[in-house]
């Protein structure tokens, strides 16, 4: 289903709204949070930088989830049918604060750990602003390049789990080629 037309004015003023709820979600979590384990941690190394796998913090929710945005009610109403559900992801990357609605396997560490190194080169804003575009111009959660980015990644991880590369560089590498 293809998505509403924005002016650039909305698309700016979205990408505010979803930095905004970024950064509010990750100081809300960072109270709880808790660094990887040694056993996450290892199976980790040599794929991130020391200060991903130092930095990054882990939440597991038991009994509740995280909530979709406060805007999402005002895209529903401009048309937008095709919003991802954050209450039914696996679990979602607020900068350094992965929040998980299940535990965490070492194949859902891995891709959400691209996202923080995302984050990392990217900042909050233009993270936000990029998955704003990414998901307007591909029609929906499955066309982000944010995303692309770490299913490709996490993809290699899986297929070969000690065979180590640099995620820290493939993504500066999307960045370099302008492919988020």
């Amino acid at each position: 289903m293809a998505s509403p037309q924005l002016t650039l004015a909305q698309v700016q003023q979205l990408s505010g709204a979803v930095a905004e709820y970024i950064a509010s979600q990750r100081g809300f979590f960072l109270r709880t949070s808790l660094p990887l384990t040694l056993e996450q941690r290892e199976a980790m190394e040599g794929f991130f930088v020391p200060d991903v796998l130092d930095g990054s913090r882990l939440v597991v929710l038991q009994s509740s989830r995280v909530q979709n945005p406060d805007f999402y009610p005002q895209l529903w109403r401009l048309g937008f049918r095709n919003l991802p559900d954050f209450r039914t992801m696996a679990a979602i990357t607020f900068g350094d604060v992965v929040v998980s609605h299940q535990p965490f396997t070492h194949g859902l560490l891995f891709h959400e750990l691209v996202h923080v190194e995302q984050y990392r080169q990217l900042g909050i804003p233009q993270f936000s602003n990029l998955y704003v575009r990414g998901f307007l111009t591909g029609r929906g959660y499955e066309g982000i390049p944010l995303e692309g980015n770490a299913y490709s990644l996490g993809a290699s991880f899986e297929a070969i789990p000690r065979q180590r590369f640099s995620v820290a560089d493939e993504v500066s590498e999307w960045v370099r080629n302008g492919r988020f």
